[in-house]
């Protein structure tokens, strides 16, 4: 990004439009100036601009990242929480149905014990069956007290369950805030980005979308390379030829962030899909992805490795032979193919 430098002053009589131009130029520049980001130089000229909108695409694709590893964690932690609800609603169920006996036990031997145990065996028709019920009743309370052990037990797992509950329910809600934080610096980052290019003019435009077009495996590009006739025949084994078709079925798919396909993507996203159509559960974000296999080196690549860029590894692409890859790159961008080399490499990773 360009230094700091103090605007040249402009006679009265000078061109109006490039006036114009830089003062709008200016607001936009001046409006990406949030999250760390300082104000922008004023006199941005189309290259700048582009280069900008590339940083803001890049710190945009980081936030990204943080998002999908806080709404991996979110929705375990969801899904925890309804595992131990589902868990405590059972327990309490079969609580619910330990208190009834033991209350339909309890009038039963109120029912019983009415009468002094003399008077009862006196007024039985038959003593010797009355004692047997005697010693039925003493083996009734001796099942008694293992009821109410039973029940005590229960409360104390339903109390943990609770506050197990509690503490998942609490980590929910922290994985949601940090979701929230991290849309708002994306979406911030975003429309930074769309300001500075609507500042562009319409042939700059018009070139930097023919580009995308060219790039994204419409046409000849695709055409030059198709996964029967390119590198899928080289991929290590057919798991990693699989990723690799799949990659090019999805040339043209928008970028959205924090998408999974089928239809959009974000650059984790799309090499997650791609293993997932193999049979393969990568994790969600890049920096778990790098993690998910062997590392190789940049001159031991095939087709189906995973290639990561960008020191805080915040992009992934899957590489397709010949030094270039598929990805899905940013929101001016559909899914296409590129050269590895247009990213600050950061290494490689075979998954199978």
């Amino acid at each position: 990004m360009a230094a700091h430098r103090k605007p040249r002053q402009h006679s009265v009589g000078g061109n109006t439009a490039r006036t114009a131009a830089t003062i709008a130029l200016a607001g936009a520049a001046t409006a990406t100036g949030f999250d760390g980001i300082g104000h922008a130089e004023p006199n941005l000229t189309p290259a700048q601009v582009k280069a900008k909108v590339d940083q803001l695409y890049q710190e945009a694709e980081v936030a990204t990242e943080k998002y999908n590893g806080a709404k991996e964690k979110a929705d375990a932690a969801e899904e925890r929480l309804k595992t131990l609800r589902d868990e405590a609603a059972r327990k309490t169920d079969k609580l619910n149905s330990a208190r009834d006996a033991l209350g339909s036990m309890a009038a039963a031997q109120y029912r019983e014990g009415g009468l002094d145990p003399s008077l009862q065996l006196a007024l039985s028709s038959d003593p010797d069956h009355y004692l047997d019920s005697a010693e039925f009743v003493d083996r009734a309370g001796t099942r008694q007290a293992a009821s109410v052990a039973s029940v005590r037990k229960q409360l104390r797992e339903i109390e943990q369950l609770r506050g197990a509950a509690h503490i998942e329910l609490a980590s929910l809600k922290t994985r949601q805030a940090e979701l929230k934080r991290h849309k708002k610096t994306i979406t911030g980052k975003l429309d930074a980005a769309r300001r500075l290019l609507a500042q562009l003019p319409s042939e700059e435009r018009a070139t930097d979308t023919q580009h995308a077009s060219r790039d994204s495996g419409t046409g000849s590009a695709r055409d030059t390379l198709t996964p029967t006739t390119g590198s899928t025949a080289q991929a290590t084994n057919s798991r990693a030829a699989a990723a690799v078709s799949y990659a090019y079925t999805k040339l043209g798919s928008p970028y959205v962030w924090g998408a999974t396909g089928p239809d959009a993507f974000d650059c984790s996203g799309l090499t997650q899909a791609a293993y997932r159509s193999a049979g393969i559960s990568l994790p969600r974000t890049t920096y778990a992805q790098i993690d998910a296999g062997r590392r190789v080196s940049r001159s031991e690549l095939q087709p189906g490795d995973l290639v990561f860029f960008y020191s805080a590894i915040s992009h992934v692409g899957i590489y397709i032979g010949n030094g270039q890859m598929i990805h899905a790159p940013n929101p001016t961008a559909p899914v296409r193919i590129a050269p590895i080399d247009e990213m600050p490499f950061a290494g490689a990773t075979r998954v199978v």
